[in-house]
């Protein structure tokens, strides 16, 4: 799809819609406007949230809308992005294949809306067609955006937004991708692929490396699969890097997750689970987005990558695994997996002394349970500042996040009789023993994200759409760009 700022108004015609997307302007004003620059017989809609817009019957003629602020408490922002999708919607719903977005107050109001009218747009029109025998007759119809807007940089935030979505789109099709093809090793060969588009280098320890390391948490985990693990190392470093250490991403690559031999019940909850790398998928969309961007900050994000499954010689409940930075842990669950191919990453992270280290992982339940689809659990041992930094970036883009404690007393659900620590710390409080048992494998300031409501939706909602999501991506990127 095809989006780029444009600085004059076509000619109207059936195949275009038009959508006027104004804050905190004279409506009066506004329609004098449109129909100055349009056709002084055109069809006004007034809209003043999504819901407004969704209502409407659109018809092959010029609509102009208006979207104003959303419910009390809602950020202008998500009430703009919603009002884009459903526009997006409903120019699909008519197959139209052209879509100009006018952006226009005249006192330079709505710029910084513009790389989110971008971005969502992307978002809103994304699908993933690969498996489908004749793709184009799924197709989307809107193959053009057109966004118009006379504010000073709009060319730049058109282009920004619009590469962010791009990035997103990225994970989210790693994450959509089934395991027949998405293995360890070929998340790894497109993580290389991606590299060297976006000119961020890649480095890939293969079974053999992993196992000279003895990083017995990643190694377990894979005992149970016929395929190798892989452990992948991305590097985003610009010359004039504004940080003097890197900023770490660390991504949880379980590709797929059966439980291994505690097997995960039926009743469908297996079907999704595919989607246990959209830690890893939202790391490799960030790189993309620093390397697209051409962020001013030096990164490296490592995923740790298997399948966990309980054929082969697969680790048991009762086993005792000595992992990479010699701490002993007595296995309780197999499918208590992420945190111990994590545990790995964390502890292999401290050779670059970071600066802070940010972890991803569809890490548990309980996440779900706590906060449902619309947050991010959140734990962490880094400072005030660099925690507001990360949940002031969260709601910027709407991924939000709720931190969760890390009081010492929890880890003595995690005291093993015979190992230094058990991989799960009971019913209780499951998010946070998740974390506190990651916690135990840093020694820098760190952020525990755990996205496994968000990562992956069985229905759509709004933008973030059906499936994979991308979480996390421009959460991060926004972190980044701000720090």
């Amino acid at each position: 799809m095809d989006i780029k700022h444009i600085s004059s108004l076509p000619k109207p015609n059936s195949a275009t819609l038009y959508a006027f997307m104004v804050t905190g302007q004279n409506r009066k004003e506004l329609e004098k406007m449109a129909r100055e620059n349009l056709d002084e017989n055109i069809e006004i809609d007034k809209s003043y949230c999504e819901e407004d817009v969704k209502n409407f019957h659109f018809t092959n003629n010029i609509k102009v809308l208006f979207l104003g602020a959303g419910e009390e408490g809602q950020p202008e922002a998500e009430d703009l992005r919603m009002g884009i999708h459903a526009i997006i919607n409903q120019t699909n719903d008519l197959k139209i294949s052209r879509l100009v977005i006018v952006s226009m107050d005249g006192e330079g109001k709505n710029a910084a809306s513009l790389r989110d009218i971008a971005e969502t747009c992307v978002l809103s029109n994304y699908q993933f067609l690969t498996y489908k025998t004749d793709p184009r007759k799924k197709e989307n119809s809107l193959k053009k955006i057109s966004i118009y807007s006379t504010d000073k940089g709009a060319a730049n935030l058109v282009k920004e937004g619009y590469l962010t979505g791009t990035v997103t789109t990225i994970a989210r099709d790693l994450v959509n991708e089934p395991v027949i093809t998405l293995t360890a090793v070929e998340l790894a060969n497109r993580a290389e692929k991606l590299g060297k588009e976006f000119g961020f280098e890649v480095e890939v320890f293969n079974k053999k490396k992993i196992e000279s390391l003895k990083m017995g948490g990643l190694l377990a985990v894979n005992f149970g699969s016929p395929l190798p693990p892989t452990f992948t190392i991305m590097e985003w470093k610009p010359k004039g890097a504004k940080n003097k250490k890197p900023i770490v991403l660390v991504g949880k690559g379980v590709v797929y997750d059966t439980g291994g031999l505690s097997l995960k019940p039926t009743g469908n909850s297996m079907d999704f689970m595919k989607s246990d790398m959209a830690g890893a998928a939202a790391v490799i969309g960030t790189l993309c987005g620093a390397g697209a961007l051409n962020l001013p900050y030096h990164i490296i994000g490592l995923v740790p990558a298997t399948d966990n499954r309980p054929g082969q010689n697969a680790y048991t409940p009762g086993d005792v695994i000595r992992m990479y930075d010699g701490t002993t842990v007595e296995v309780l669950n197999t499918d208590a997996e992420g945190r111990m191919i994590l545990a790995d990453a964390l502890a292999y992270a401290k050779k670059y002394d970071p600066e802070i280290t940010i972890d991803l992982a569809t890490l548990t339940g309980a996440a779900v349970i706590a906060v449902g689809t619309l947050g991010i659990a959140m734990m962490s041992n880094a400072s005030e500042e660099q925690k507001n930094k990360l949940k002031t970036a969260g709601f910027a883009v709407y991924e939000r996040l709720v931190e969760l404690p890390l009081w010492k007393e929890y880890k003595d659900q995690l005291k093993s009789d015979i190992a230094d620590l058990k991989n799960i710390g009971g019913r209780n409080a499951g998010s946070i023993t998740a974390g506190k048992f990651l916690e135990h494998f840093t020694d820098y300031p760190w952020i525990h994200l755990d996205i496994a409501g968000p990562a992956f939706l069985h229905g759509a909602e709004g933008y973030r759409g059906k499936n994979g999501t991308g979480t996390g991506v421009r959460l991060l990127l926004n972190f980044i760009e701000n720090y």
